[in-house]
């Protein structure tokens, strides 16, 4: 069993992740538009925008913050999500029971791994609910799907996100919830844009992660983030920090909801 010290070595991305970056990159230049008659690129000129694209893919520091964006978990680390430690670490139940989860609400589990918040959030919001849970490795969602028909959950749909985009439909989510996700996002700015188009004019967006403010929490900092660097990464991109909640035991929870043009 993988203890939370030893996240740094679960997390190093592995090669799905690597050949999925390629693959968005790769899209990102075939969709370069180019003017008609426009001279063909040398190769020194090709060079340089292929490093552009690639770099406008993955970020790997925060442009407001200076923050180092950690790795992304690949399927290797599946295990490490539902270790025997964590209901003692992390309190799930208790973190959902401060959200006030009412049944029959829309909401989303982006970054949803192998559905150890998920199946939580379908019980919450019941039958007249719906889950929508988002990842961006077919591998995670594939042993997703195993665990909802285990289980005889049918109120939960699966969802193949990319890095930029968590493909929620717009104007429908209650809440969104990242549980240890936000951290990791590679191109932080265009999914929270993502995100506050798919929330109803009421809804929450909620980011729940490690303190950074405690050395004492075994974990790596660039698993960790403080309040400032959540409040000034967020709230950049259109929303408010309603309410910073510390009942857990190594973790923040951060409500955010979003902010209207008049």
């Amino acid at each position: 069993m993988i203890n939370t010290a030893q996240r740094s070595t679960v997390l190093a991305p592995n090669m799905v992740n690597r050949t999925f970056r390629v693959r968005v990159c790769r899209n990102t230049i075939k969709n370069t538009p180019l003017r008609a008659g426009f001279p063909a690129f040398s190769l020194s000129a090709l060079l340089l925008l292929l490093i552009f694209a690639a770099g406008a893919c993955a970020q790997t520091v925060h442009p407001l913050t200076g923050r180092r964006i950690a790795p992304t978990m690949g399927i290797g680390g599946a295990d490490w999500l539902e270790r025997s430690e964590r209901e003692r670490e992390e309190h799930p139940d208790d973190a959902l029971d401060a959200l006030n989860i009412k049944a029959g609400t829309v909401v989303a589990d982006v970054g949803a791994g192998i559905g150890y918040i998920t199946t939580r959030l379908a019980k919450r919001v019941g039958t007249a609910g719906k889950v929508f849970a988002t990842d961006i490795q077919p591998e995670m969602l594939s042993r997703l799907r195993e665990r909802l028909y285990r289980e005889h959950i049918t109120n939960v749909e699966p969802v193949l996100s990319t890095q930029a985009d968590p493909k929620l439909p717009a104007g429908k989510i209650d809440l969104i919830l990242m549980v240890d996700v936000y951290h990791e996002l590679t191109q932080p700015q265009r999914v929270l844009r993502k995100m506050k188009e798919a929330l109803k004019p009421d809804g929450r967006l909620v980011l729940i992660e490690y303190r950074k403010e405690d050395p004492t929490i075994p974990i790596r900092p660039e698993h960790k983030m403080s309040v400032a660097e959540v409040k000034t990464e967020v709230e950049a991109e259109g929303f408010r920090l309603a309410e910073v909640l510390k009942n857990l035991p190594r973790q923040n929870i951060f409500v955010f909801v979003p902010l209207r043009v008049m």
